[in-house]
């Protein structure tokens, strides 16, 4: 079972997917705990979203944070910041290199 469940509620995955929706970004997640984080990340091809697509294939992740994630709750632990972080952080889809 999930540690400390009760922090992730509809609100919290709504807003997490609309912000995914919203700014077009790879993925966003909500920082709940320390131990806690949900995430929605955009399933893409090709590493792009085609804007003929009528639909939005979204992957939700509720659980432990990865690598990059406990990086980020260190430093907001070294910051000062508390818990749960106020905003959905975002991340881009990656630039393409010219060749």
């Amino acid at each position: 079972m999930i540690r400390d469940a009760e922090l992730v509620t509809k609100a919290v995955v709504g807003k997490v997917v609309s912000t995914l929706i919203a700014t077009e970004s790879k993925k966003a997640t909500a920082y709940l705990s320390p131990r806690l984080t949900v995430k929605a990340t955009r399933v893409s091809f090709d590493g792009r979203i085609d804007g003929r697509d009528r639909r939005a294939d979204i992957r939700l992740t509720i659980g432990t944070p990865n690598f990059d994630e406990r990086h980020f709750i260190k430093a907001a632990v070294r910051a000062g910041e508390s818990f749960p972080v106020k905003k959905v952080v975002t991340k881009p889809f990656p630039r393409k290199r010219k060749r």
